[in-house]
């Protein structure tokens, strides 16, 4: 998904290997608006990602088998990862890290090369149940072999977590959008933020559908960008932790509203492992969702809106 060109007070960067938008209500206040969220995304960076080497998390996952202690904001993420594994019955995990691994992501996407991917994994996930956690000493105990993965969660959570303290901060309304992960706070413009749905954020079709959010989060998850080609075989990012594997293909995309980019983002995520039974758990969990088919068929749920298409001469 992305933003639309005449919103106010957008900035645009390169964030966690995708890009990033920024939207302020008060374009005066972009510049510090800027500094301070790519400081505070510098930071999850340093403690969340598990492709740098000094990473919190890469060490805690080269460190498996022994009791490590992390720091605050990696410890935030990993109590969010595990909320969402409870949530979704193991359908989100982030003991998938190995399997991710096994299936040729083992780099940020933009230095991924087909040649470079690795055999299939075979394995199914351990489970969060596998893993050590005293939340309140932020010990973290990783069984031999297991590796986390917060893909699903922590860029869902920055998002939450920089739009509340950019609207905080600047007392005016915020969007933060980190690579289709996005989370508005503050008063909104007049009418929301205008969002074109999209398979990929950075390149939206003129015909897009666009949506107004007003507040909570809004997720795109996806097949259609992260994935590769290997002996034949097309491999993308979305691991069913029961399996090891890429999910049976079902959804192209799905996009998700809810209370927070975390929650939406899980659902969406969990849409995508579901399968064709993911409409009738998103009716139950009462989400607005939009899934596109593999074949091109829409199915709307909760009250999502008929595609309204964007102005091509608006389009980002």
């Amino acid at each position: 998904m992305t933003m639309l060109a005449q919103e106010p007070g957008q900035a645009v960067f390169p964030v966690f290997g995708t890009s990033g938008h920024l939207l302020v209500s008060d374009p005066g206040l972009l510049p510090d608006a800027l500094v301070r969220l790519q400081s505070e995304l510098a930071a999850i960076d340093a403690a969340c990602s598990r492709f740098r080497p000094d990473a919190e998390l890469a060490r805690a996952n080269a460190m498996a088998g022994r009791t490590v202690v992390v720091g605050p904001l990696l410890a935030e993420a990993l109590d969010v990862a595990w909320r969402a594994a409870e949530e979704t019955g193991g359908i989100v995990d982030p003991t998938v890290g190995a399997a991710v691994r096994g299936l040729g992501y083992d780099r940020t996407f933009a230095s991924l090369r087909p040649e470079q991917v690795g055999a299939p994994a075979t394995a199914p996930a351990p489970g969060p149940a596998s893993v050590e956690w005293e939340p309140a000493r932020r010990r973290l105990r990783l069984p031999a072999g297991v590796a986390l993965d917060l893909g699903a969660t922590a860029k869902a959570w920055a998002a939450d977590r920089c739009a509340a303290l950019l609207a905080q901060s600047t007392g005016c309304g915020v969007l933060v959008n980190l690579g289709g992960d996005l989370a508005a706070a503050g008063p909104a413009p007049e009418g929301g933020w205008r969002v074109a749905v999209a398979d990929d954020h950075r390149a939206p079709r003129p015909d897009s559908p666009i949506v107004a959010v007003e507040s909570g989060g809004l997720a795109t998850s996806g097949t259609a960008v992260r994935a590769w080609t290997r002996d034949g075989r097309r491999t993308h990012h979305i691991v069913d932790p029961r399996t090891g594997r890429n999910p049976q293909p079902c959804w192209r995309t799905v996009t998700v509203a809810a209370r927070s980019c975390v929650a939406a983002n899980t659902a969406a995520t969990a849409a995508l492992i579901l399968g064709r039974v993911a409409p009738e758990r998103l009716r139950e969990a009462m989400l607005p969702a939009r899934l596109a088919h593999e074949n091109g068929d829409v199915v709307r749920v909760c009250g999502w809106p008929a595609d309204a298409p964007a102005p091509r001469r608006g389009a980002a």
